[in-house]
């Protein structure tokens, strides 16, 4: 009798588990279905990626490429004896983009003519989601959260100063997860145009009795949403961190500076009660 009981049990779950396999499966992209890219003699493809490359697969021999950049994949016909036996409408391969949150494949072509594009943008048609099991943003969520907060109207400032003119202030201070996002504003009462050479961030003393014992702790952030260098009334950017901590004997220092030998430069303050104040987006 319980050997019965736990057939059938066995069974239940065998059949249970592939429902929920079924439900939960992927779904298969075959190469028929895949778009198609042109490429010919001599001429180099550019894959232009949203957010930064994690690799890129060539599954044929006759396929060759690198990484300019890290949003640009860039592959060519290898330059071989073996690859003159193609012709055109000979199909070479795929080629497979892994992006932060995304798969992109594309069916790779030959064409003795030059017919070829020289670059593609990957459209949100071709992406094929990947689970991000780390829970990490991508590239792409961040820009979408920045525009979110750049919608939003610049109020009162949480901290501000002044120096030649330009006004530096810190609009306010979003989290999301283990994300720090920073609404940084600049504006210029000036007729000179303000042309930024750094906008750097540090963790300093909050007293410095001596340069010597000062200790300061360069952070970079991991995203900005603009990378605009230059203006001539007003800017604003958003800067992205990881979470990071700071105690109260110290600030988080911003500082900025100008491309000029006698460049303007004016320095923002945070404290860590301003960071704990954030608000959620």
């Amino acid at each position: 009798m319980k050997t019965n009981v736990l057939k059938f049990f066995t069974t239940v779950f065998m059949f249970l588990s592939v429902i929920i396999y079924a439900q939960t499966e992927i779904p298969i992209q075959h190469t028929s279905d895949l778009p198609t890219i042109i490429i010919s003699d001599e001429i180099s493809l550019h894959i232009i990626s949203p957010e930064p490359i994690q690799f890129v697969d060539l599954s044929s021999d006759d396929l060759v490429g690198d990484l300019p950049s890290q949003n640009i994949a860039r592959v060519k016909l290898h330059n071989t004896d073996e690859n003159k036996r193609l012709r055109t409408s000979d199909k070479i391969g795929i080629i497979t983009v892994v992006g932060q949150s995304y798969m992109a494949q594309y069916s790779i072509v030959y064409s003795n003519f030059e017919s070829s594009v020289t670059n593609i943008q990957i459209q949100p048609t071709e992406m094929q989601p990947l689970d991000n099991l780390n829970s990490d943003l991508s590239n792409t969520e961040l820009k979408k959260l920045a525009q979110d907060i750049l919608k939003t109207k610049a109020k009162n400032p949480i901290r501000k100063a002044k120096g030649f003119k330009v006004n530096f202030k810190l609009n306010n201070v979003y989290v999301r997860d283990d994300y720090i996002f920073f609404d940084l504003s600049i504006s210029n009462s000036t007729n000179v145009p303000y042309s930024i050479e750094n906008i750097s961030f540090s963790i300093d003393d909050k007293k410095i009795y001596k340069a010597t014992n000062n200790q300061s702790i360069s952070v970079k952030p991991i995203y900005s949403y603009s990378d605009q260098k230059g203006f001539r009334k007003k800017y604003r950017n958003i800067y992205v961190f990881k979470k990071f901590t700071y105690p109260n004997s110290k600030v988080l220092r911003i500082r900025l500076t100008e491309k000029q030998v006698s460049g303007r430069t004016v320095e923002l303050e945070i404290k860590y009660k301003d960071v704990l104040n954030a608000d959620l987006i």
